[in-house]
């Protein structure tokens, strides 16, 4: 090996190792000052008094290591990157060589190799700050993490009636194993979206013992041009998670959400570009794509075990089951008129004369909007037959004193609406 020039380190360490072939230091002082063994200080001394100062350079210094990939292997694989996966960390795109292009090489030479190419900016670690962590509840089904979020899944593949090419993802991850339980994309998160979702959720995997929602005023989204109707979401969520026996927890900032947080920053990463190396830009095929493919194969590389093994899921009662349209169902309060018409919606609706249960004028009853579109009048737990009305009924002096379970002596004018045979709705 050719004489090199020597580095400060190495020219400290000859200059050292010669004060004790000249007897100037001891080696004992010596192996202190170098911060090595006496026994390298003798190797050393040896070394240097047959090979001079080039004793104290490493032998492969100026060499290609021995477990140096070929270089055609790199630039195969840079090709690869340049093409495909240009905008892919280098975790993501080092997966992309193994699954598609069966080249085993490992992230951090990805890495350097990528950085070298232009093609990622190596970080600085930022400084860490100290931040006592929640820790993650012990068992299956204990905590279930909800959240929603806008973003460009689909690049410029996709865009909406009104040219916005943002989506919104609803999805949910246990807390104790990081599992991703359910996710779809959805036009909003508005009641409807979110209750579709959770109403499937409860068919499938059964009631979890909490939900960690959104912060609790729901205002951190409320200036988002797709989002809808947050305060309503919250007073109706808490409601049908009390009638189901779930405990609501809601979150005071995004930090409290911190899993489900961080599952849409990998997402927006990750995801978006299995979506564009697929070609899935269509609403029928994403959610698809995420139910039978994506969300298994997340799982298989992120989450990991409960601290314990009982699973907390507690299957629907008959009770739930029979009542599932009814809680997943967007609520309001009514009061009867003196003629039994109801107005909702800017709309109208009679009361017919025979109903499940008697009825007074003045009395509250609870509108539900039902999931499939359909218009249900609860009162103590019955269903009220209705029809409506074409326009705001005209007042008239004689009205019934109730509604019940049978027909009554009392006979409404001509221009009743009971008249007018219209199709009864119930």
């Amino acid at each position: 090996m050719a004489d090199t020039e020597l580095t400060s380190f190495e020219q400290n360490r000859f200059d050292m190792i010669s004060k004790v072939i000249n007897h100037e230091i001891k080696p004992g002082a010596a192996a202190k000052l170098l911060g090595i063994s006496t026994r390298q200080i003798r190797r050393l001394r040896i070394a240097v008094e047959e090979s001079g100062s080039q004793a104290v350079v490493h032998s492969l210094k100026g060499r290609e290591s021995n477990h140096t990939i070929n270089r055609a292997i790199r630039e195969k694989a840079l090709a690869l990157i340049h093409k495909h996966y240009s905008d892919f960390k280098p975790k993501l795109a080092t997966e992309k060589l193994e699954e598609k292009h069966g080249m085993r090489i490992t992230s951090q030479t990805v890495r350097v190799w990528m950085s070298e190419a232009g093609l990622w900016k190596i970080h600085r670690q930022k400084k860490i700050t100290y931040r006592s962590w929640r820790p993650r509840k012990e068992y299956y089904g204990e905590l279930v993490q909800f959240d929603g979020s806008y973003h460009h899944w689909f690049e410029d593949r996709y865009s909406d009636d009104n040219g916005n090419s943002e989506v919104c993802m609803l999805a949910a991850i246990d807390d104790a194993t990081g599992q991703i339980t359910r996710a779809t994309f959805s036009a909003n998160e508005g009641v409807v979206a979110v209750f579709t979702f959770w109403k499937e959720y409860i068919l499938k995997h059964g009631k979890p013992l909490a939900i960690y929602f959104k912060d609790r005023f729901s205002t951190y989204k409320i200036n988002h041009k797709s989002a809808v109707d947050n305060q309503e979401l919250m007073t109706q969520f808490q409601r049908a998670t009390k009638d189901l026996g779930i405990e609501l927890i809601t979150a005071h900032s995004p930090e409290a959400k911190n899993r489900v947080e961080r599952l849409f920053e990998t997402l927006q990463d990750r995801l978006v570009k299995e979506l564009r190396l697929e070609n899935i830009n269509t609403p029928e095929v994403r959610n698809k794509f995420l139910e039978n493919v994506y969300i298994y194969d997340f799982n298989k590389r992120f989450s990991i075990p409960a601290a314990k093994e009982e699973d907390l899921y507690r299957p629907p009662t008959d009770t739930d089951l029979e009542n599932i349209n009814r809680i997943f169902s967007i609520q309001s309060a009514r009061i009867i008129q003196n003629d039994f018409t109801i107005q909702f919606k800017n709309e109208w609706y009679q009361l017919a004369e025979v109903q499940p249960v008697t009825i007074r004028p003045g009395e509250t009853i609870l509108v539900e909007e039902w999931l499939d579109g359909t218009l249900h009048f609860n009162f103590r737990g019955q269903h009220l037959a209705y029809v409506v009305l074409p326009e705001r009924p005209i007042k008239s002096k004689r009205q019934p004193a109730i509604l019940t379970t049978h027909r009554l002596n009392w006979k409404p004018p001509e221009n009743h609406p009971w008249r007018k045979g219209f199709k009864q709705r119930v």
